[in-house]
């Protein structure tokens, strides 16, 4: 039996896009094993204890998630093969018997918090927020008691597993919040193109110096490569000095992302190869006609043709 690993305990969202993305691959027989952070899941993958893991890598309201850059980053040469987006909604759940004015102090993931902000403003304004290591972990350890807070903000699914009774639903500020999640596995062979594809890198800069950002960047814009998400992250070594993370519409079969990412090798310090694999969204990538393969392979000929009729035999020898 296969085994992957996600963002626990059971009922969060990273559970449910787990789900997901067995179910698309007909995989019905795999071990779910919540793991206590992205770090936690992606270690065990490296060990080889897990056959692939699923971390969220982006919010729609706040970003990118840093634990999971971060994680993705330290540990080695992993691979993204797929990725899902999930709707977040969520419920301020409570203990059975708890009302609203009892609730002093509340629990959630740090980005929960931030995209119910305008609600908790409006009904718990004087409540006191912890940080809890995911949402379904907040109602997890309400449900089980002998903590300080008197609420969790998580998904009804959480809610519902945990035997917490829900004070009100539809609390978050945005109906339509997303969050990607990504599923990671040991390197293999790449998911193969299908004109609606992602590829993900991390560069870290050659210097602190003016223009290097533009550097790098001026190696997408030449070969009509779009980018769809850029984050910086500290590299670690010092204050000042940052890695960036990059979401790229295209795959790495295509001859403007190889020539992209080729350029990118040379000018950047270090460059860390993600994945290319399939965009949930489906929107078929638009390629300007000038960065086709085509014409990328007519360009090739041509330097051929140029380079096979001016070969030294057919230079003009010095003194004539």
């Amino acid at each position: 039996m296969t085994a992957f690993g996600y963002l626990g305990p059971e009922a969060t969202f990273t559970e449910a896009a787990l789900i997901r993305l067995l179910d698309e691959r007909g995989i019905t027989d795999a071990e779910r094993v919540p793991m206590h952070n992205a770090e936690a899941a992606l270690a065990g993958l490296v060990r080889g204890e897990l056959d692939g893991a699923v971390v969220p890598i982006e919010n729609s309201l706040e970003g990118g998630v840093p634990a999971t850059l971060d994680a993705l980053t330290r540990n080695g040469k992993l691979q993204i093969v797929a990725e899902t987006l999930v709707q977040v909604t969520f419920v301020l759940a409570v203990r059975p018997g708890t009302q609203l004015s009892d609730i002093r102090s509340f629990a959630t993931h740090p980005h929960g918090e931030a995209q119910t902000r305008t609600w908790i403003s409006e009904h718990l304004g004087n409540a006191h927020f912890l940080p809890a290591s995911s949402t379904a972990a907040a109602a997890r350890d309400l449900a089980a008691g002998d903590v300080e807070y008197q609420a969790a903000i998580c998904p009804a699914l959480a809610a519902e597993r945990y035997g917490l009774e829900v004070l009100a639903a539809g609390i978050g500020d945005r109906a339509d919040a997303i969050t990607r999640f990504v599923l990671v596995r040991t390197p293999a062979d790449l998911p193969a193109p299908t004109g609606a594809d992602k590829t993900t890198i991390v560069a870290v800069l050659s210097s602190d110096r003016a223009g290097a950002l533009l550097e790098l960047l001026e190696q997408f814009a030449a070969r009509g490569v779009n980018m769809s998400r850029i984050e910086s992250r500290p590299t670690g070594d010092g204050l000042g000095l940052y890695q960036f993370s990059i979401d790229l519409q295209g795959h790495i079969a295509e001859a403007r992302m190889a020539e992209a990412l080729m350029g990118v090798h040379r000018v950047a310090r270090r460059m860390q190869f993600l994945g290319s694999y399939p965009a949930a969204a489906g929107d078929t990538v638009i390629v300007d006609p000038r960065t086709t393969d085509t014409s990328f392979a007519e360009a090739r000929a041509w330097l051929d043709t140029v380079l096979s009729t001016s070969r030294p035999e057919h230079s003009i020898s010095e003194g004539s």
